[in-house]
């Protein structure tokens, strides 16, 4: 008998969302990493995010705090119990990584649409240029849940561990090797030196999904880890080069796949290929 997704109510359907379009429990969220394509046309009543200006701190680089996240939270006019529906482009990277972020502050009554923007277009579902206006909330969040992220020292304490942790490396594996230090169709900046770290086994983002964008099957991603010894009995660390094809792939392991502990090393190789005397391997 083929397996389930172990938390099935994290990953809806674009035919889900059609439904609930106009339920005033549902709320969407277009994450972007190039807001021009909400500009656009987007579904309808989304709020659209900029993943890296609205939901990082640039001038620290580091995720928002909780009152950060409140206040941004609250201005989308979103309540606590709202349900909360990510989507968006690059195959929902970034709207994966709103999904770790916002799990990191409590909001768990969260979904995202599977496929992401790319399907909505392919399925030829109506758009709008409409900006969403929602009255303000007062939204409160929960206290950072830090057993969902790896900082560096953290990493770095895993690695010496030697094998009692599992990292999994979830760019290409021209990144893995060294060979680019970036994915090939972008600036190849972000970090002083290619390779990955020691120990780390290369399992790509997309190696989860199939052609249209949407998650392989439960037990297909079951064995696509479990053939690089990634079997949920050890504690995972997922990192990329900025933290959010890594959130895709924690996102599988934690929500489909159910696995209890796993961390996404947000940091991810821009941080780690730059530390002075970090170990890495090519």
């Amino acid at each position: 008998m083929a397996g389930t997704y172990t938390h099935p109510e994290s990953l809806v359907s674009t035919d889900w969302v059609a439904q609930n379009l106009s339920n005033p429990k549902v709320v969407l969220a277009e994450v972007d990493v190039d807001t021009s394509a909400y500009e656009q046309g987007h579904i309808q009543g989304a709020v659209g995010w900029h993943w890296k200006n609205q939901l990082q701190d640039t001038l620290t680089r580091e995720i928002l705090s909780k009152a950060q996240l409140e206040k941004l939270i609250s201005e989308a006019g979103i309540s606590n119990d709202q349900t909360v529906v990510l989507y968006g482009d690059n195959n929902n990277w970034f709207a994966a990584w709103a999904f770790w972020l916002l799990q990191v502050y409590g909001h768990h009554d969260l979904k995202l649409m599977n496929g992401g923007r790319a399907k909505w277009l392919a399925e030829n579902r109506p758009l709008t240029k409409d900006v969403a206006k929602r009255a303000a909330t007062q939204y409160r969040a929960s206290n950072a849940n830090t057993s969902l992220r790896a900082l560096r020292d953290y990493v770095m304490t895993g690695v010496s561990k030697a094998g009692s942790v599992k990292l999994v490396d979830v760019r290409s594996p021209q990144e893995y090797k060294g060979e680019l230090l970036a994915p090939a169709a972008l600036p190849q900046e972000g970090a002083q030196r290619g390779g990955h770290i020691p120990g780390a086994q290369n399992i790509p983002w997309g190696t989860a999904v199939a052609e249209d964008g949407t998650f392989k099957s439960h037990d297909d991603l079951k064995k696509i880890y479990g053939d690089k010894g990634i079997s949920g009995d050890r504690e995972v660390i997922a990192y990329c080069r900025i933290g959010e094809r890594s959130a895709h792939t924690w996102f599988a392991l934690s929500q489909l796949l159910g696995y209890q502990n796993v961390r996404n090393y947000d940091g991810s190789w821009t941080e780690w290929g730059s530390l002075v005397g970090a170990p890495i391997e090519k």
